[in-house]
């Protein structure tokens, strides 16, 4: 009986893990996927609320190559409230071939979730609409600290027509003058 039960514990551990790496349903991650040209920094424009970014401003994300063909990820944002700069680090693997805008993200060791790039500018690399593995994660992420009222409008169009609720989008302040660490 014992044996039964821990067979059943891994089958839901692995649906539970798996189902953090997915697609949420009728989103198809962009295909072209230059890492390379990904890499760098991105500023945070607009997200859909949730725990481990709430209350902060001056979002950005770094993205570099590490030495094993991975992607550290250095996500920093400002916490008003306390005052400081709080940050995460991270490493991204793609879940398909990497050519792929599907990865998959762990903050917190083997625990993964998913980083699904679904529009990207593929001339500049200048903005990337991306989501987690259902439609309660959303970003809209930026080379500029600021995009044009048009940029927006198009990321809200996008967002709505792809099912997300936008009831809930935050615009994420971008200061130039606060000091980073």
């Amino acid at each position: 009986m014992i044996t039964v039960l821990k067979r059943w514990f891994l089958v839901a551990a692995l649906i539970g893990l798996t189902g953090c790496t997915g697609l949420p349903e009728g989103i198809e991650p962009v295909s072209g996927f230059e890492s390379d040209r990904y890499l760098g920094t991105w500023y945070e424009i607009a997200r859909l609320d949730h725990s481990f970014e709430r209350g902060l401003t001056n979002v950005r994300a770094e993205y570099s190559r590490n030495d094993d063909g991975s992607i550290e990820v250095i996500n920093r944002g400002y916490n008003g409230e306390k005052e400081t700069w709080e940050e995460a680090d991270g490493r991204a693997v793609f879940v398909e071939d990497k050519s792929t805008g599907h990865l998959k993200v762990s903050f917190f060791g083997p625990f993964y979730a998913s980083y699904v790039v679904f529009e990207l500018d593929r001339e500049e690399y200048s903005y990337a609409y991306v989501t987690g593995y259902n439609r309660d994660y959303l970003w809209f992420l930026s080379r500029t600290p600021e995009v044009s009222e048009e940029a927006m409008a198009a990321f809200r169009d996008r967002a709505a027509a792809e099912g997300f609720n936008l009831n809930e989008l935050i615009l994420v302040e971008q200061e130039k003058k606060r000091e980073e660490p």
